[in-house]
């Protein structure tokens, strides 16, 4: 068996699709059989025997099973995006069959397979559609890497949820090969945090907006070109976009804020990403207008997501998504909620009047309560009281050893 698959079986996986031309088979050109023995292949063969694998959704899930357990963070800072977290971003912004979606930093594809899955469950009339169904397998989904492993992992991601050719490239969003402007109307990303990349190697007209090293605003002003005008964008970011005060962190910020139009801020704990990571980070939601439309902003401080929030990982009943999402379409219901509740709205000159910083801590009212304590003299006096209470059972005690010794 392991040199049939070696010398037949894979080979002809590389050329899966009926040898068209696909996502797929461009990135499984250079892939290598990884397999180590005989004895490892027999343990996954039986494995994966004793699934029901009939049904692709079946096969989907499995595979992404598999991507859960990959516990390494890439090369370049990134790490891979919880599914519930991804999918709670998808159904905030409920993606539509009129949406060109992409995710310039796709890893494994996490945010184009669950907006498929999410088309799929909502728009299934509309796709018995040919030229709906068309655009949806072809036209509607746009992901970019530089790491080609992640490329093929994502390739068969999408392949194995029914989407056999979307658009999935090989390319540096960041470089001045991506010249994407005013083309999507959704992206649903989760950016690299910790690349420093030099000036010479970023697109001029993302350093136009700021100029700065620093790859989670690099993308941030890549979203805001990327962006058709109306075009949407709910992004992961660190806190340090929030809150840093670098001029490159404040023009990014002022950029979204009055130039575009920032519609929410969820802030979530630091361990959604445990085990890779513990970085606190906070989801952003904008609208690009070009010409500014920030009125209120609303903040959720998001405080359970339906995991423990140490390395385990372990289901809990606690869980904010169900509320947020349910908030998120009901902002008008936001208006009366005060600044001492996990979610309320916050006025644009507030926010301009804090010099654009957008951390949810910055416009929460904590409510300090005033406790009185007793006189100095009569805390004294009951402290006082009290030892000689204790130094009598002392000698109490004492009498009693010492008589008990001489009976």
């Amino acid at each position: 068996m392991y040199r049939t698959i070696q010398r037949d079986v894979f080979p002809y996986i590389k050329t899966l699709n009926r040898g068209e031309d696909s996502a797929y088979s461009r990135f499984m050109g250079n892939a290598n059989f990884m397999i180590a023995s005989p004895r490892a292949l027999v343990k996954i063969v039986d494995g994966i025997d004793t699934l029901e694998m009939n049904d692709r959704d079946t096969m989907g899930d499995v595979y992404e099973y598999i991507l859960g357990k990959m516990a390494a963070s890439g090369k370049n800072g990134q790490f891979r995006t919880p599914r519930h977290i991804i999918r709670m971003m998808v159904e905030m912004m409920r993606p539509t069959l009129e949406d060109s979606v992409c995710d310039p930093a796709m890893g494994s594809a996490g945010f184009i397979v669950e907006t498929a899955k999410y088309i799929k469950e909502h728009y299934a009339t509309e796709l018995l559609n040919p030229r709906n169904d068309e655009y949806f397998r072809r036209g509607m989904l746009h992901g970019f890497d530089t790491d080609q492993t992640m490329l093929r992992i994502g390739a068969m991601n999408l392949m194995l949820h029914d989407i056999n050719n979307p658009d999935v490239t090989f390319r540096d969003s960041l470089s001045s090969d991506n010249t994407d402007t005013d083309r999507y109307t959704l992206i649903l990303a989760n950016p690299p945090f910790a690349g420093n990349l030099d000036y010479e190697a970023v697109s001029k007209s993302l350093l136009a907006t700021a100029k700065t090293k620093k790859t989670e605003l690099l993308f941030m002003s890549l979203f805001l070109r990327s962006l058709a005008v109306g075009g949407r964008c709910a992004s992961i970011v660190p806190d340090g976009v929030l809150t840093g005060t670098s001029n490159a962190h404040k023009a990014i910020r002022k950029a979204i804020v009055d130039g575009n139009r920032l519609e929410a801020v969820i802030s979530m704990p630091s361990g959604v990403f445990k085990p890779y990571a513990g970085v606190s980070t906070a989801i952003l939601i904008f609208t690009k207008t070009g010409a500014g439309g920030t009125d209120r902003v609303w903040f959720y401080d998001m405080k359970a997501d339906g995991y423990s929030l140490d390395d385990k990982r372990n289901p809990v009943a606690d869980n904010d998504i169900p509320d947020i999402i349910a908030r998120f379409h009901a902002l008008e219901g936001e208006e009366e909620r005060q600044r001492t509740d996990q979610s309320f709205m916050v006025p644009v000159d507030e926010i301009r009047e804090h010099d654009y910083d957008l951390a949810f801590n910055t416009y929460k009212e904590t409510i300090r309560e005033v406790v009185e304590y007793e006189a100095p003299e009569v805390l004294i006096s009951r402290a006082s009281a009290l030892a000689a209470k204790i130094t009598d059972g002392i000698h109490t005690l004492q009498t009693l050893i010492a008589t008990g010794h001489e009976a």
